[in-house]
């Protein structure tokens, strides 16, 4: 199911980035459409072969939900321009953000950041990876701008969040009661194991 689900992602994910280029009136809307697709492809695919090869590397065997991870840190890592001249120059930027989601996952877990599927290990490492991979590989945009960009995202993000957990945490509380944790929350709010 979870490889299904990534394959509907990446499905999916044809139509968010090839949307991205708004037209398709003339032949050079068409070819950038087409490059959009295909740069988006081999992202991902270069981020699932580099997690499949990593995870080998480190762990002695594959490890199928990182290789799910990888396609789809892939697919992050390219979103923010997906409309590189060169397919190449995609499948560098998906290779590294396959790596860098086998490398965020274990990281997070000695942080002892709650990510049971990998979250924050996919979108936010590299989604911050490939906002700043514009600016290296796009002659056209600084990166410094795209640094400052992660930055001011991030803490706009971090304290508009804080605030809003505050408010939850202060009016209704953050986890549920001892015995729902322990019988586990499907069987209260859906009556089913």
């Amino acid at each position: 199911l979870a490889t299904l689900g990534t394959f509907i992602l990446w499905l999916g994910w044809f139509g968010f980035n090839g949307g991205s280029q708004l037209a398709m009136s003339t032949f050079a809307d068409a070819k950038a459409v087409a490059l959009v697709f295909v740069n988006t492809n081999m992202a991902a695919c270069a981020g699932a072969l580099a997690a499949m090869v990593l995870t080998q590397l480190l762990y002695k065997k594959i490890d199928l939900s990182m290789v799910l991870n990888g396609a789809l840190a892939g697919l992050v890592s390219i979103t923010a321009g997906p409309n590189y001249s060169s397919v190449a120059v995609a499948g560098l930027i998906g290779l590294i953000g396959g790596v860098l989601v086998v490398l965020a996952v274990p990281m997070f877990d000695k942080l002892k950041l709650d990510d049971p599927v990998g979250a924050l290990s996919v979108h936010l490492v590299n989604g911050i990876w490939g906002t700043l991979a514009v600016g290296l590989f796009n002659p056209e945009v600084s990166f410094l701008a795209q640094l400052t960009g992660v930055v001011v995202v991030g803490v706009f993000v971090f304290g508009s969040s804080l605030i809003v957990w505050a408010i939850i945490k202060a009016v209704i509380g953050l986890r549920v009661s001892e015995q729902e944790e322990l019988e586990g929350i499907d069987q209260h709010e859906f009556g089913m194991e």
